[in-house]
């Protein structure tokens, strides 16, 4: 047997008919995919039972599409460690920005038995004193405990709502295409948290702008996961009821003080994570084969100078 976190009835019922999950199989799976690694001079990864079949999960137990996402997912994190946590990780600095209650991770699930609930605050940080690049790598701290611990979200997905109150212009002014481009391919093409919709409430003048640019470089499949709801509240609610929105909101779903408390603690625990993480990542100059064309797959340059936000 697998060393794996058993699953709950309900999550395994749902990883064998939509993952295509064979519990009988996962030995020979997961043994696959470790002696795959193995024979890539290039690349250094975890290799524990629990890792790879959280990679398998997020890719619907395809071996190929596996490897591709465990390779870009290593890759990407050495190659650009200014914008994936990976290597030389702050957590103390992480930390600072995490406190602003930017992005909070919500305990019940959506019905229940669903995706796994994010709430993202955008205008809770200072865009003068802190950039939205930042940000995303303070996220990546609770992203990479819930790769590895969140069985709810790996098998479930995961929901984000994006609340866009009070943004100014210069938060907007930091995403640039190139960064935006950056973000979208690491999240579709290198993590196996599989996103089932990102959801768009209070959103001020200037966002079709972003929003525009953004969509395009999304799958055709993610693109038809976006829903903005302007400030018609009801929207959301029909497809998140508000029970499942922090007590904040009007909730049932955890205060948002308490939920950052419990998650400071979850990140603090991690530190020596980020330390035995420099033991993982690629090595370009042993890659056998086609090298990575970084530049076709980041080729987007600019940011909006001209934008006004109300």
């Amino acid at each position: 047997m697998p060393a794996i976190r058993p699953l709950s009835p309900e999550l395994q019922k749902t990883a064998v008919e939509k993952l295509n999950e064979v519990p009988s199989k996962l030995d020979d799976d997961i043994a696959a995919l470790r002696d795959w690694i193995k024979q890539q001079p290039h690349l250094k990864a975890r290799t524990d039972d629990q890792f790879l079949v959280n990679f398998l999960r997020g890719c619907k137990f395809s071996l190929e599409r596996t490897k591709a996402k465990i390779d870009r997912f290593y890759t990407l994190r050495t190659k650009y460690p200014e914008f994936y946590l990976g290597h030389n990780v702050d957590v103390d600095k992480a930390l600072e920005i995490f406190r602003l209650g930017t992005i909070v991770i919500l305990p019940r699930p959506l019905n229940d038995n669903g995706p796994r609930l994010a709430l993202l605050r955008l205008a809770c940080y200072d865009p003068s004193k802190y950039t939205f690049q930042e940000v995303n790598r303070a996220a990546g701290l609770m992203q990479q405990i819930m790769l590895d611990e969140d069985d709810v979200a790996i098998v479930n997905g995961l929901i984000s709502i994006l609340d866009m109150s009070n943004v100014t212009t210069g938060h907007f002014l930091q995403m640039s295409p190139s960064f935006a481009k950056k973000m979208t391919v690491f999240q579709e093409e290198a993590l196996p948290l599989r996103p089932q919709g990102i959801h768009f409430i209070n959103t001020p003048n200037g966002f079709d702008t972003i929003f525009n640019m953004i969509k395009p470089m999304m799958s055709k499949k993610q693109q038809g996961r976006l829903y903005v709801h302007g400030s018609k509240w009801e929207a959301l609610y029909n497809q998140i009821p508000k029970q499942y929105l922090p007590v904040e909101y009007g909730g049932e779903n955890g205060s948002i003080p308490e939920l950052l408390q419990h998650w400071e603690q979850r990140i603090q625990a991690y530190r020596n994570y980020w330390e035995e993480e420099k033991n993982y990542g690629t090595d370009e100059s042993l890659r056998v084969g086609q090298p990575v064309d970084f530049e076709s797959l980041f080729g987007l340059q600019g940011s909006f100078r001209q934008l006004n936000v109300d």
